[in-house]
């Protein structure tokens, strides 16, 4: 039997994504194709002749039945782009999603000089894409990931290895900031912000293939903001920012944060204008909110490629 070549692959791919009922079926195999194989989507259309290795169909063969079945295609290739780098996932990460950029734009905004030598903590960090990304912005900056499932914490290290920032990333295995002191220009979350009784009705993709633990908020998918509400104020410097990303209700996230005697700065939209992300800082003596929760937006605006 002749060896099926690169290009007949992605042909028959595509179509059978798209008798699966999957938008741009043509794209979507393609990526799948270069993923697997290591090869620039040039490489691919320029020698499309090319046969496959046995082992390069079996694998290939393998991963489209795991996209036909549901399984969303950065699982299925184990990586994500998220600011413009590459972050290899694992079970007990979440997979990082493009409105989660907001809240790095977000905080970019607020620390004004980039270079200077920033802390930064990131309460469960998963892949560390929060945190990787803003030490990716700023050269001069240390941070520090917390996560409570071990393998994310080992997915975190290889991914900061992976991008050259090792050296000023640390991660460790912890419960929120319960086991965190100092003082930081910039704390950021993810948290999981699902109520409970809602888990089951969400996308297949999610539901199936991302960790309940990163996405289970609780009864009212609230409680991690009670939770990092109560620990940042003693761990923000005077001019530094708490920004949490939110699900649907950024106004009682916000009302949360509040009350523990945080002031809170915006809730930042995202490319869509969705309200994405809640800012805030300590309240500082004599010093009033600068608005309340709700009536400040930020919108973002697409980083430049």
């Amino acid at each position: 039997m002749a060896a099926e070549s690169v290009g007949a692959f992605l042909t028959r791919a595509a179509a059978a994504l798209s008798a699966a009922g999957f938008d741009e079926p043509r794209r979507r195999a393609r990526r799948l194709v270069c993923g697997i194989l290591g090869c620039s989507p040039t490489a691919l259309l320029g020698h499309p002749e090319r046969e496959l290795e046995p082992t390069e169909a079996d694998r290939l063969r393998r991963a489209l039945g795991r996209m036909m079945a549901g399984e969303p295609i950065s699982r299925v290739l184990g990586r994500r782009e998220f600011w413009g780098l590459s972050f290899a996932l694992s079970a007990d990460t979440l997979d990082p999603r493009p409105e989660s950029e907001t809240l790095v734009e977000a905080v970019l905004a607020r620390l004004g000089d980039r270079g200077a030598a920033h802390r930064f903590l990131d309460l469960g960090t998963g892949t560390g894409c929060l945190l990787l990304a803003l030490l990716s912005e700023c050269p001069a900056a240390l941070g520090f990931g917390v996560d409570i499932a071990l393998g994310a914490v080992v997915t975190a290290r290889r991914n900061a290895a992976a991008l050259g920032l090792a050296e000023r990333a640390r991660f460790l295995v912890g419960d929120w900031a319960a086991a965190v002191s100092g003082r930081f220009a910039a704390i950021v979350a993810n948290p999981p912000y699902i109520a409970t009784g809602e888990l089951a009705g969400l996308p297949m993709e999610v539901a199936r293939h991302d960790p309940r633990r990163a996405l289970d908020g609780g009864e009212d998918g609230l409680a991690p903001y009670r939770i990092i509400a109560r620990q940042a104020p003693a761990l923000l410097l005077p001019d530094g920012v708490l920004a949490v990303e939110t699900g649907g209700a950024p106004a009682a996230a916000a009302a949360i944060i509040a009350a523990q005697g945080l002031v809170i700065d915006a809730i930042a939209r995202d490319l869509t204008g969705i309200e994405r992300c809640v800012l805030a800082h300590r309240r500082l003596a004599g010093r009033g909110a600068t608005a309340p929760p709700n009536q400040k937006h930020l919108g973002m605006r697409r980083r430049p490629v």
